[in-house]
């Protein structure tokens, strides 16, 4: 069961990244390859993440590509080479969702969140293009380790969207 959206003040948070295009068929499969060589990299380096998992949504264009982030929270921010990529989610105030079931249901929690964004006249920062919604921070935070936690019902994802 979801919680009641809230907002919340979030401080800026440095990451190391890869950036991928993918379309809603593909996004599993390049979250999977994606945080493995993620994890990888950074454990070949010393780096121990300062947090867990998330997926930055840049640019979503549903019915075609979107422009992600696979990222992992550090502590200082880290050396780019030319697949990894060193940013730093913004700080800012953020409308928050915490979702608790199987990954299926994300697409729900995100219109649960866009729609309670609506109804209590929060903006969130984004901008339609031909492209598609050009976002300034959404997130959504991998807190449970599948690998950790076999039942999908007990899952706990963070859905943030910076606000204007």
């Amino acid at each position: 069961m979801d919680r009641e959206p809230e907002i919340q003040e979030r401080a800026a948070q440095d990451y190391a990244g890869i950036r991928v295009t993918v379309t809603m068929e593909t996004l599993g499969q390049a979250i999977d390859q994606g945080l493995s060589e993620l994890f990888g990299w950074l454990g070949s380096r010393g780096i121990t993440p300062a947090g867990p998992p998330f997926i930055r949504y840049l640019v979503i264009d549903m019915a075609a590509d979107l422009l992600i982030e696979l990222g992992v929270p550090v502590a200082t921010p880290v050396a780019a080479d030319d697949r990894i990529r060193a940013d730093v989610l913004p700080s800012g105030r953020y409308a928050v969702l915490r979702h608790v079931g199987s990954y299926d249901g994300l697409i729900d929690a995100n219109a649960a969140l866009q729609a309670w964004a609506v109804a209590h006249g929060v903006e969130f920062d984004s901008t339609e293009t031909a492209a598609g919604s050009v976002w300034g921070g959404r997130v959504e935070h991998y807190l449970t380790d599948p690998s950790q936690e076999p039942d999908p019902a007990k899952w706990i994802t963070d859905l943030a969207y910076l606000t204007r």
